[in-house]
């Protein structure tokens, strides 16, 4: 059935807003924002969302007023030149360009992926989900036998891991096939593959305020931000709340899957640069030497594709990759030409994703949907489908989902005896405790912190590690500089995943900053994307007929790129915890606070105008940077979120030893983001699942 022939009735409410709907999107050979349905789906979006509601409220109301204060009529009573006429004069409206954007993501996410214009968007810019072959693919089962409930968990395990993305799940998998029995904790919930591959609203890497369906739910979940003044509550649909996804296989569920190695200096940060005023840089307590042979098992045990060429600034190889790197299209030729112009040495991404098929799964159907979403064809090897699976097949290990660690249990001497967890069933909390000789943390950096500062007893009244004060210290994740350009020609042929090539050049020894980035062609926008990549820079208005003809003209000739900064950190960037401020289960919610160094953002500019003369370089016509972070912007701790819990050789200036061990609690062990001391100019999963591999080999050596 059409969009525009949805069953659900608009009410009169929602329809005042169709003369304003037809002016941001009007027909123009294609369907308006009303013919495609957009009424129904702005209904959907308000009702779901009170703020929403009230905001989009002021926005009518305020074109309201101008109509009639400029020309003595209700908006909808003037003429189409009048409309548009109106609106122009309220381009700097922060609510209406909001508004716009709201509806133009709904007409660009086609109706059965979160949005209303059937495939008339979809048509009109030459955006396809897939090949055939992924579009009829049924997604691999999923091994729910181990999942466990409640009432049917073991007095006892030798040991409970507290969530199941990257670190979690190499540790899982090392300690069940040990022979030790290992219960996984999983705040989220276990949603199939056809519910996660699809929806191109609500996957955790929009930021336009929908529900992601990798969770967690919006409602009961906050944390709040830490201002400097005051405490701004945050919902998980706000970009600040630092979502990292809750669900089986945590962020690796619904990753982009970049799989770089740290090179020898990310290892030495502050002996290779000294450390700036006001940072917190730190060395690692080990070298690159150490880590390179858990890299190497992380690679061949979960499936990485990819080139030989490391760069400059990457570490040896004793092995190459076990799969080679995917089949690449125009834009790689375009940006390699641009890079050799510019004397670069462009090299081919490495990602956890098959080009070929590899250890039972199938090989990357190159869809257009990636980045944000499960893989229908189960070629993206995530924490899940390759270490959780084997180790749930050894018969020892199982998950309990929807369920919350509350707290650890310490007894006497610091030794930690397991886990009190929480969770809802038919709207009511339940509770019990899960007693274990070992218990790993690995619910990501923000949770894990939160669980040791919520976990505070006699022994340790400022939460368990933190005697020093380190716990939650030092949150760390990844700036982003980017630009986009637009070509004379169609650069853009929708085959994923989209990350072919990277130049390296710039990850160490620029002049005047501290560290740097790779920079990376980015992954096949979906057109709701591609909307705001054009609009955020300018290139398009963010509204009208010249915004759509944008969309129409330049969807295809349009390449962002994008590089991660390097951060330097600070000690004030941070979490604490609420107590005042609790959860849906009663559970003190998480404190945000801090700001970027300006050694982060004199990065941040310099890697962005690398990735604007590297696409001018390639044959942009135009190149633009997108927006840079302003200095009193909140902590950095998106989905690349580490440094809460850092590893090191003092108790005074860390919170775990070497092996990931907390401090004072021998058999109480982090092995997530949390625990790296700096988060790389290159995405930190490889690195997150090697230490937890080298961790967990540590345990069970140690037994």
């Amino acid at each position: 059935m059409p969009a525009s022939e949805s069953p659900i009735p608009v009410p009169s409410e929602t329809a005042a807003y169709a003369p304003l709907l037809d002016t941001l999107l009007p027909r123009d050979g294609h369907p308006s924002a009303v013919d495609a349905g957009g009424l129904a789906f702005l209904r959907r979006a308000l009702a779901e969302d009170p703020a929403r509601r009230e905001r989009a409220g002021r926005v009518l109301a305020l074109v309201t007023a101008r109509a009639r204060a400029r020309h003595g009529r209700e908006f909808a009573a003037l003429t189409d030149t009048e409309r548009a006429s109106l609106l122009d004069g309220l381009a700097g409206e922060p609510d209406l360009v909001w508004f716009a954007g709201l509806v133009a993501e709904g007409y660009f996410a086609d109706e059965a992926n979160g949005g209303n214009a059937g495939a008339a968007s979809w048509a009109m810019t030459g955006w396809r989900p897939g090949p055939p072959a992924y579009l009829a693919a049924r997604p691999a089962p999923e091994p729910r036998h181990a999942a466990v409930t409640p009432g049917g968990l073991a007095a006892r395990y030798d040991a409970v891991v507290v969530g199941s993305g990257a670190g979690g799940g190499a540790a899982a998998c090392r300690l069940a096939e040990s022979g030790r029995s290992v219960l996984v904790v999983e705040s989220g919930a276990w949603p199939g593959a056809e519910e996660l591959s699809a929806d191109h609203l609500r996957n955790p890497r929009t930021t336009w305020g929908f529900p992601p369906l990798s969770g967690p739910a919006p409602d009961g979940n906050p944390r709040l931000l830490d201002d400097g003044t005051r405490l701004l509550p945050l919902s998980p649909t706000d970009p600040r709340w630092s979502n990292n996804a809750m669900t089986v296989g945590g962020g690796t569920r619904v990753y982009g899957a970049q799989a770089w190695r740290f090179g020898p200096v990310d290892f030495r940060m502050a002996s290779h640069y000294g450390v700036p005023e006001g940072s917190a840089l730190a060395d690692w307590p080990f070298g690159y030497e150490e880590m390179a042979p858990f890299y190497e098992r992380a690679e061949w045990e979960i499936g990485v594709s990819g080139g030989a060429d490391v760069g400059p600034h990457g570490g040896t190889r004793a092995r190459p990759l076990p799969m080679p790197a995917l089949p690449t299209g125009p834009a790689h030729e375009v940006l390699r030409a641009g890079a050799g112009r510019l004397g670069l040495s462009p090299v081919s991404v490495p990602l956890l994703i098959n080009s070929q098929p590899y250890q039972g799964r199938s090989g990357c159907a190159q869809c257009s949907l990636c980045v944000g979403f499960a893989c229908r064809v189960d070629a993206k090897n995530d924490s899940r489908n390759t270490l959780l699976a084997r180790a749930f097949a050894t018969g020892r290990c199982r998950i309990l989902t929807e369920a919350t660690a509350a707290r650890l249990l310490v007894g006497r001497g610091g030794r930690v005896a397991g886990v009190a967890v929480a969770g809802l069933r038919d709207g009511a909390v339940w509770r019990t405790e899960v007693r274990a000789g070992e218990v790993v943390l690995a619910g990501g950096a923000v949770e894990t912190a939160r669980l040791l500062l919520n976990s505070a007893h006699d022994g340790e009244p400022r939460g368990v590690g933190n005697a020093a004060g380190q716990v939650g210290r030092h949150l760390q994740g990844h700036l982003y500089a980017s630009a986009v350009g637009i070509f004379a020609d169609p650069v853009e042929d929708m085959v994923g995943p989209g990350p072919s090539i990277a130049v390296t050049d710039f990850r160490q020894d620029n002049p005047g900053i501290v560290g740097g980035g790779i920079l990376a062609r980015e992954f096949v926008p979906t057109p709701a994307a591609t909307y705001h990549y054009l609009a955020d820079t300018g290139i398009i208005p963010p509204w009208g007929a010249e915004a759509k003809r944008g969309m129409r003209d330049l969807s295809l000739r349009m390449l962002r790129l994008a590089a991660p900064i390097q951060e330097v950190t600070t000690a004030d960037a941070r979490v604490r915890v609420a107590p005042g401020t609790r959860d849906r289960l009663g559970i003190p919610v998480a404190v945000l606070g801090g700001h970027p160094h300006p050694e982060d953002l004199r990065g941040q500019a310099f890697l962005a105008e690398r990735c604007v003369e590297w696409l001018t370089a390639s044959g942009a016509r135009r190149a633009v940077r997108a927006g840079l972070t302003p200095p009193d912007a909140g902590p950095s701790g998106g989905q690349h979120q580490a440094g809460t819990c850092r590893m090191g050789t003092d108790p005074a200036s860390s919170v775990t030893d070497p092996w990931g061990r907390v401090w004072g609690h021998g058999n109480l062990r982090v092995v997530d983001g949390s625990a790296l001391v700096t988060n790389g100019g290159v995405n930190p999963v490889l690195t997150i699942f090697a230490n937890a591999l080298r961790v967990a080999d540590h345990m069970t050596a140690s037994r």
